[in-house]
C-alpha cells in the first residue's frame, strides 16, 4: 500500500504515468479510475488528487473525455488516451524502468552494508 503525502509532486507524476497506462487499456471514468487504482495499492490517493490530475492531463491533450451514457445513472465522463498520450505513457514506463532499477540497485547496495 502506498503510503506518502498524496499531494507531493513525485507522486502526481507516478500516478499520471499510472493514468496513462490504465486509461490505454479501456475507458475509465473518474471514480472507476479510483476504484481501479485502489486494485495496485493506491487506495490512499484521494479523489481530489486525481480529478484535477485528470483536467490537467486533459489541458495538455493526453487524455479526451467523453459523456456517455451510464446504465447506473446520469452520463458520466470517460477518458480516452490521445496519441499524444501515447507517447507520453511509453516515455513514462521507459523512464519507471531505468529509474527503479537505479534506485532498487541503490536500496540493495545499502542493505549489504554493514
Amino acid at each position: 500500500m502506498v503510503r506518502t503525502d498524496p499531494s507531493s509532486q513525485m507522486l502526481k507524476g507516478i500516478l499520471q504515468g499510472c493514468l496513462l497506462i490504465l486509461i490505454n487499456e479501456k475507458p475509465f471514468y473518474g471514480y472507476s479510475i479510483s476504484q481501479e487504482l485502489s486494485k495496485f495499492g493506491f487506495a490512499d490517493v484521494p479523489k481530489g488528487t486525481i480529478y484535477p490530475l485528470l483536467m490537467t492531463m486533459e489541458k495538455k491533450k493526453l487524455i479526451e473525455g467523453k459523456r456517455q451514457p451510464s446504465s447506473e445513472g446520469p452520463q458520466r465522463k470517460y477518458y480516452y488516451l490521445t496519441p499524444t498520450g501515447k507517447v507520453a505513457k511509453d516515455h513514462f514506463i521507459q523512464q519507471w524502468s531505468t529509474l527503479s532499477t537505479g534506485v532498487n540497485d541503490l536500496i540493495r547496495k545499502g542493505s549489504e552494508q554493514p
